[in-house]
């Protein structure tokens, strides 16, 4: 991305456009032979002539934005740190990876006019015995999580209110965000806070002045001596969370639900996370450049970035420090609101079906009873945990649960997207099999990676 300002006022200024209409360009669907999809391109309105492609970015983005949270950005910093830009390289492909599944999630819903969920059912029983429990306990898990992250570098920034009391704060803000918005607002918040997140993260590792020669140097494939478990999470971790099963219904939300708009999602995902691995990128700079330069170990979990914001005051003076704050805020806060509202479509999709009622009821959309039980079961018991502390067997369910669910979407969607679930046009192709059988083996290596290290403590 050229220029910092640029990019921010040009996604604001994209996710707030006008309402796109189908313009018909190439073959269309006749006679029962589908479209070319290389074909297929932007819709735009009758007489604006070829839509300019950043100007379609839209769930995709938010998908990204809540993908890349506090703990993703302090376990690229503490990689940045130790190996330098040794690991660039598996930052690459781990965009291409959640390009892979992202797009598969997004495809299968609009060539199939079914939600994921749906989809999961299809594979049998099996799927809904997992994902009901998972969602459960993730989202009361997570809720705690989210919410402190968020109250971090507010409470750093504003000590006159404790962490607990910011907490709360940021989840009822999250709350009546999504309880009172609908899509549009919710794309054009996240839009604000993903130009705040790369202006201040981006805008650091600038200044930090990265090595050019090292980061070529490290976009050759090697492991350095003890870099597996960060390789693989680069590769496979940030940027991943079941927000990204959400795309689909994102797509839905945003007026996308055939397969003419095949292409423009494809645009969509791409642009998102091109801009996400600009965004990771930056983080390993600084830690190349900034956290290994300063000589200090970073705390574990979200705490670790209230440690660079100390030293970047130190080093860069107080204007610095404060607003990577801000961005350490925008990046915590844009996972709460991507999460209340995609992951609440999640279950009120998967509670309406059980309840007998189809994808696409009411109760199952934004605004159903359905999607504000999830959105206050993700905001009020999760406050309990802030009393409590956080008891150590949710913690180790939470983790166990959580380590498999990657593999488990990677694994149904090489079961969706190949064979009669999917109209023949849309399968996957050779290498897009190759690409989802990488994601399956990695994400499964990093769930057993993951369990052993929630299980320890009971063997300990």
């Amino acid at each position: 991305m050229p220029q910092r300002g640029g990019v921010c006022q040009q996604m604001c200024h994209a996710l707030g456009g006008h309402p796109l209409h189908s313009r018909k360009v190439g073959t269309t669907m006749t006679s029962g032979k589908s479209t070319d999809d290389d074909k297929l391109v932007a819709p735009a309105a009758p007489g604006d002539g070829p839509l300019p492609k950043w100007k379609i970015v839209g769930p995709g983005l938010v998908v990204a934005a809540t993908g890349v949270g506090a703990a993703d950005m302090v376990a690229t910093l503490v990689a940045g740190s130790r190996y330098g830009y040794a690991l660039l390289w598996a930052v690459i492909l781990g965009v291409i990876l959640k390009i892979v599944l992202v797009e598969g999630a997004g495809r299968y819903t609009l060539a199939t006019g079914k939600t994921i969920f749906e989809g999961w059912r299809s594979l049998g029983t099996w799927t809904t015995w997992y994902f009901g429990p998972y969602i459960i306990l993730w989202g009361f898990v997570y809720g705690a999580t989210a919410m402190s992250s968020a109250a971090l570098p507010l409470a750093a920034l504003f000590p006159a209110f404790p962490l607990p009391v910011w907490a709360v704060l940021m989840g009822l803000a999250g709350l009546t965000m999504v309880w009172f918005g609908r899509y549009a607002f919710f794309e054009k918040i996240t839009a604000v806070l993903v130009g705040i997140m790369f202006i201040t993260v981006v805008g650091l590792a600038v200044i930090a002045v990265p090595n050019v020669p090292a980061m070529l140097a490290g976009l050759v494939p090697i492991i350095p001596e003890g870099g597996v478990l960060y390789t693989l999470a680069l590769a496979g971790g940030v940027g991943g969370t079941i927000t990204l099963a959400a795309y689909g219904y994102w797509l839905r939300e945003k007026g996308w639900s055939t397969p003419r708009w095949m292409k423009v999602m494809r645009i969509d995902n791409r642009m998102a996370y091109v801009m996400t691995g600009l965004f990771v990128v930056a983080m390993l700079v600084v830690g190349a450049e900034v956290v290994a330069a300063a000589g200090i170990t970073l705390s574990a979990g979200d705490k670790g970035l209230l440690d660079l914001s100390t030293v970047l005051n130190e080093k860069y003076g107080v204007v610095v420090g404060t607003g990577f704050l801000v961005g350490f805020w925008a990046a915590s806060f844009s996972s709460i609101i991507g999460v209340w509202n995609g992951v609440s479509l999640m279950f009120a999709d998967f509670w309406g079906n059980m309840r007998g009622k189809k994808s696409g009821h009411p109760d199952t959309l934004v605004g159903g009873k359905y999607f504000k039980f999830y959105l206050l079961w993700l905001t009020f018991p999760p406050m309990i945990l802030f009393l409590l502390g956080s008891p150590i067997g949710l913690i180790l369910a939470y983790g166990v649960l959580g380590a498999l669910f990657m593999p488990f979407l990677a694994v149904t969607l090489l079961g969706l997207l190949n064979g009669k679930r999917v109209p023949r046009d849309w399968r996957n192709k050779w290498f897009t099999n190759v690409a989802l059988g990488i994601c399956a083996l990695l994400f499964i290596v990093l769930g057993v990676q993951q369990l052993i290290t929630a299980l320890a403590p009971l063997f300990g």
